[in-house]
């Protein structure tokens, strides 16, 4: 039997979808759905929370499966070495490398500190609030994107910067890399989308790393085989909401900017101040 019900897990299998690629804090998000529904946060729904994040990636692959599997095929002079005509090739997944390179290297150095904020739900509320003030005036601070902006390895290794401060929970993966990518000069959909691109090889390490660490439990594979059902459900129901959500994030922030994500976070954040300060044991999964 599963650790929690089928509604339960399409319920947060549709939060994760909606919020992962919004910059709203999907961590925040979870943790008023855990709590409201009332699920035990036990070894396999904490695993649960992540290795669902794999329907949403699969979402960005499917949308943008044109740029994920198409190769560089522009001339290069004569004169290119070998290693520049590589990369040149495998232009878009170098670059991906080299933003996922900065989070990759500190999350594996900061793994313990990383997962002690996690367990405090007065940090991701706090963070909350302070990304939402900060997103009610970056556009009016790096809205100066220009079309003809070109994505450099510099640009997304700085980019890749920018991702390592979400790490903080409570901040939001998408903000981080969104404003990263337009404080590089980006558009705002530009930024959103290399957002979402970049958001493949974090999620899936973060994935794999979680779930190698349930499988070093002894127990570890039969809760993953207990809970089999579960998981397919989850990833399917998480894979169609996030392709949903991606497509209104993309309109929505073109036309409209962040202030509206900005007002949201506010409210979140302040609700879960509330909770706690009202005597409420929130807890993370």
């Amino acid at each position: 039997m599963s650790d929690i019900s089928t509604l339960e897990t399409i319920i947060i299998a549709i939060v994760e979808g909606l919020t992962e690629f919004l910059p709203v804090s999907s961590t925040g998000h979870m943790i008023i759905t855990q709590n409201v529904l009332g699920v035990e946060s036990t070894e396999f729904v904490k695993a649960f929370t992540f290795i669902i994040q794999f329907g949403a990636i699969l979402s960005v692959v499917v949308l943008y499966w044109k740029r994920f599997f198409c190769l560089n095929r522009t001339p290069l002079p004569e004169e290119a070495s070998p290693l520049k005509r590589f990369l040149h090739k495998y232009d878009f997944y170098w670059k991906l490398f080299v933003a996922f390179i900065p989070a990759a290297v500190l999350g594996l150095l900061f793994n313990d500190m990383i997962d002690a904020m996690l367990e405090s739900v007065a940090v991701v509320a706090t963070t909350l609030i302070l990304g939402g003030i900060f997103m009610l005036f970056c556009d009016r601070i790096f809205n100066k994107g220009s079309e003809n902006t070109e994505l450099t390895e510099k640009r997304a290794f700085w980019i890749g910067m920018f991702q390592c401060i979400s790490m903080i929970p409570g901040v939001s993966r998408s903000m981080a890399t969104i404003v990263g990518g337009m404080a590089q000069k980006l558009t705002r959909k530009k930024a959103a989308e290399f957002s979402f691109f970049l958001a493949v090889p974090t999620m899936f390490a973060a994935t794999l790393f979680k779930m190698l660490k349930l499988f070093t439990q002894p127990e570890g594979m039969e809760i993953i085989t207990n809970n089999m059902g579960t998981l397919i459900i989850g990833n399917i129901v998480a894979f169609v909401v996030a392709l949903l959500a991606i497509k209104f994030f993309i309109s929505f922030v073109t036309k409209y900017g962040f202030k509206a994500f900005g007002w949201y976070r506010i409210i979140l954040g302040s609700v879960l101040l509330i909770l706690l300060l009202t005597g409420h044991n929130l807890t993370i999964a």
